[in-house]
């Protein structure tokens, strides 16, 4: 399914079939072979966002995965990184893909140390942390978060920011009302609540509910600031507005 290195249909179907935390253990070894592991362009876009408002000096990624936003994390942090998931089988991999790149950078040119990275095992809805970080980062993982958590989500990241702290994300625009992209994603969500209608454990995983303009109420009532920039590698729709953003949410001093 989706290349030969990726999961099977019927691997996919078992992990659908469970809970979140053992779906990602089992899809893990495959994920970054996957559509949902976060582009590269979508990471390279937010770390040429982030670069001018640092430098950082502790950084988070908050449901980390397989590390992709640690990597982004790396390029502005000057001294530490901490990727955090719930998913014991994701920072497995994420640990060896570390792992492998600081082995094959021993055999090349010295060069800088950068940031000491860190990986924890915890639930995003409780953060073992206090204040001590200056940015925290997340990406794809909002869907796994149902309206009414957001509260808590974004009152516990603002607990570990130190004053002035940064939370940022980047989002798509919404696509466009009867588009192919907009059925497609209604398809998948209208089969995700049929299923955990009809099953147990649930699987939440949705699209359509992480939707900008709640998300910046809810942003404001945790006590954040936020702006909205434009990621001008990914263009603008027909209506001049940007295809994607980061949401740049500030702890005030």
């Amino acid at each position: 399914m989706f290349s030969p290195e990726g999961p099977t249909l019927r691997e996919l179907a078992v992990q659908a079939l469970s809970s979140v935390e053992r779906g990602y253990d089992l899809l893990a070894p495959k994920f970054d072979h996957t559509p949902y592991r976060t582009p590269d362009r979508v990471l390279d876009a937010v770390a040429r966002a982030l670069a001018p408002m640092g430098p950082f000096r502790a950084g988070l990624d908050l449901c980390c995965g397989t590390g992709a936003g640690v990597d982004v994390l790396a390029r502005v942090c000057r001294e530490s990184v901490t990727g955090v998931d719930f998913s014991a089988g994701m920072l497995a991999v994420a640990q060896d893909r570390a792992a492998t790149r600081d082995r094959a950078a021993t055999r090349g040119p010295a060069a800088p140390g950068g940031p000491a990275v860190s990986w924890v095992r915890a639930d995003a809805r409780a953060l073992p942390f206090g204040p001590v970080f200056d940015l925290a980062v997340s990406f794809g993982a909002f869907g796994h978060f149902l309206p009414g958590e957001l509260p808590g989500l974004f009152g516990q990241v603002r607990s570990v920011l130190r004053p002035g702290g940064c939370f940022a994300f980047p989002v798509a625009a919404p696509p466009r009302p009867g588009s192919r992209a907009y059925w497609t994603l209604l398809g998948f969500d209208t089969a995700m609540r049929v299923r955990n209608a009809l099953w147990r454990p649930p699987f939440v995983m949705y699209y359509r509910t992480f939707r900008l303009g709640d998300v910046g109420r809810e942003l404001a009532r945790a006590g954040f600031r936020a702006d909205l920039h434009a990621l001008p590698e990914f263009g603008r729709r027909p209506d001049g507005s940007p295809r994607a953003r980061l949401v740049v949410a500030r702890r005030p001093s």
